[in-house]
């Protein structure tokens, strides 16, 4: 793609006077102090942004090469606290945030007021059913007010939540409590979605049977299903927050910085889910900060994270970046096309939604459904876009910029992963002028390099394209993968001693501006969703049929990334229709939705080297169609495979 320079500098003039950040130089200089005086810049930072019980020790201790990171060792905070309690001397009767249902009949606005007391409430039942400091929750809900009213109780008592998303299938939700040894589980009776009811308990019970160590099960009614409940392991939501004996005040607990908040699993093609630990100091003060200067919120804003809370999106510019700021924020059950293709448009038109983060891969579906829907809603509410941190093409920033902020909106194109907790590369409205698929400028404290892996050394030139690492911790850093830090240094540190790999690509172009070129390992981002190929390959071979299968990525129209398999069976198995869709329900079983192919290609025999290594990127060039542009194919054990696979690609639009 043709990535040459078209500036957007319409908006500088405005935001240079308005915005928290005014304009190139006081970036620079901000930026320049951020790394040159850390400790006290982030002291600052600290004590404006956060509310502490107690100040801490020291500001931040780091062993980049073991991957021994702390920050702000001794201070105590807690999480429910900063989100709500703080704020309801000034917003009590302010909502904080407007729910809107997969029916468009159904809505809801929740108070700071009543959020802290359906917070308390479901704290005091957690407590109730033996949940104590330091227990893991899983919590795995559609998009419901239960859901960050979960999030949100645990961290007031102390307790780790580990969302799993809601789209996952019930393996993997059972190894999520499994790997985190899970006290508590929260589900619903099912789920809504596009106006279908999505049975949810009765489909996980054998992931909730099979772990002893769950000693409770706690249901949401939502859809009325009235699965039979196991008592008295199991409760429903209702009846336990309806127990009169409850405390109606549980005090947050006083959480060390250090201590973890959550732990979110990401696929990395590691053989097994990864479980990345965020902490209560850090990660607040990073979520905090990046959303509130790269949205620019303020108070009466109306700012809506489409991405879901069971993503690491939803819950750092979702949820804890919308309440730590104190504004009034939306959170969406449904999905972009029902009961038709302007639900998006309808709801922003109805809340006059000010500030609008979405991700590419919804950016994407959104203009395949055209603007004639789009035209028909007041949109001029919205003040500033932003993406949620997957790659955005040149044209879908093009698209959105045209047709949903009418040409008045900046969009604040972001870089980020699971493991930085928030933004790391960033846009900043005001600060410089936009180009179309940049995220412009690293944030405050980011300090990156970019490497030519062929020789180790630091790019030279501009747009010379290399891989993406960070010199220095932030504090929205994962600090751990849960029960195994050794795993944690050998992945993140130990390949490049004393630098953080981030797994991505990118370049600096002759004006400095950052652009990202995607993966540069074996996980598939379907949507800004993670998938190891391994995860999809263990998945598929473990269907007697299938003798070799490999995933790989290839670009999609809407996804950004889609799923191509390749194939081949034991002899004695036919290739058909129905065994195509015996492997791809394994898929959704195993895995979830997210894991389900775009393309099933059968293959006689895979390209190998001789010592029978799978050559993945070959099988990549294939899938993509850079059939002309195969590459070096000398190490191919037998080149004779390459053609039929080749001349059996499954074309797609």
């Amino acid at each position: 793609m043709n990535h040459a320079p078209k500036w957007y500098d319409a908006h500088l003039k405005k935001f240079q006077q308005t915005a928290h950040v005014k304009g190139l130089e006081e970036y620079k200089k901000t930026y320049r102090e951020s790394l040159e005086n850390s400790e006290g810049f982030w002291k600052e930072r600290a004590e404006e942004y956060l509310t502490w019980f107690d100040k801490w020790d020291f500001v931040i201790r780091e062993d980049m090469e073991e991957g021994r990171i702390q920050w702000f060792g001794g201070g105590k905070l807690n999480a429910s606290y900063n989100c709500i309690d703080r704020h309801l001397i000034e917003r009590a009767g302010q909502t904080a945030f407007h729910w809107e249902g997969d029916d468009p009949r159904e809505s809801l606005s929740i108070t700071y007021s009543e959020l802290y007391e359906s917070v308390n409430k479901f704290a005091a039942v957690l407590q109730s059913r033996g949940v104590r400091k330091g227990d893991r929750v899983v919590i795995y809900l559609p998009i419901i007010p239960e859901l960050p009213v979960a999030m949100l109780a645990c961290g007031r008592i102390g307790a780790i939540h580990c969302v799993v998303f809601s789209g996952f299938g019930r393996e993997s939700l059972a190894a999520r409590i499994q790997a985190c040894q899970a006290k508590v589980v929260v589900i619903a009776d099912g789920a809504k979605r596009n106006g279908k009811i999505i049975p949810i308990k009765e489909s996980v019970n054998s992931s909730l049977k099979n772990w002893p160590l769950v000693e409770s099960v706690i249901v949401v009614n939502r859809c009325d299903l009235n699965p039979q409940l196991d008592s008295p392991r199991e409760v429903w939501w209702h009846e336990a927050a309806a127990d009169p004996s409850l405390r109606r005040e549980i005090l947050p607990e006083s959480m060390d910085a250090e201590d973890p908040l959550f732990i979110f699993y990401t696929s990395l093609g590691i053989g097994k889910p990864r479980g990345l630990v965020h902490t209560h100091g850090g990660y607040l003060l990073w979520t905090a900060m990046t959303t509130r200067l790269i949205l620019d919120l303020r108070p009466g804003d109306i700012y809506w994270c489409t991405e879901d809370l069971g993503l690491i999106a939803g819950h750092s510019l979702g949820l804890y970046g919308a309440l730590l700021n104190g504004v009034t924020s939306v959170i969406f059950e449904g999905s972009p096309r029902y009961p038709a293709a302007d639900r998006y448009w309808e709801i922003i038109a109805k809340l006059r939604v000010t500030k609008l983060c979405t991700g590419p891969s919804t950016v994407r579906t959104l203009a395949a459904y055209g603007t004639e829907n789009l035209r028909k809603h007041d949109l001029s509410s919205l003040e500033i876009l932003a993406s949620s941190g997957q790659r955005m093409s040149q044209e879908a920033w093009e698209w959105l910029y045209y047709n949903v902020g009418g040409g008045r909106c900046p969009i604040m194109d972001a870089w980020w992963q699971t493991e930085a907790g928030g933004p790391m590369v960033t846009s900043l409205p005001g600060v410089a002028p936009l180009k179309p698929g940049s995220v412009s400028f690293p944030f405050f404290g980011v300090d990156p390099v970019i490497l030519d892996l062929d020789t180790g050394e630091e790019t030279r030139f501009p747009n010379q394209e290399g891989a993406f690492f960070i010199r220095r911790p932030w504090p929205g850093m994962a600090r751990t993968v849960f029960g195994d830090q050794e795993e944690y240094r050998d992945s993140y540190y130990a390949p490049f001693p004393g630098l953080f790999i981030t797994r991505d690509g990118a370049k600096r172009d002759e004006d400095g501006y950052y652009w990202m070129t995607g993966r540069i390992d074996d996980v598939i981002n379907v949507s800004g969703r993670r998938v190891g190929a391994w995860e999809i390959e263990a998945a598929l071979g473990s269907h007697p049929a299938v003798n070799e299968a490999t995933a790989v990525g290839f670009p999609h129209p809407i996804k950004g990334q889609g799923i191509y398999l390749f194939i081949t069976l034991h002899r004695g198995y036919d290739r058909s229709d129905e065994l195509k869709d015996e492997l791809t329900k394994s898929l959704r079983d195993h895995i979830g939705v997210m894991a389900l192919p775009d393309a099933l290609q059968w293959a006689d025999a895979l390209p190998k080297t001789r010592s029978g290594k799978i050559l993945r990127r070959l099988l990549q060039k294939i899938a993509a169609g850079q059939v002309e542009d195969l590459g070096d194919t000398t190490t191919v054990a037998d080149p004779r495979v390459l053609e039929p696979l080749i001349r059996n690609r499954i074309g797609f639009p």
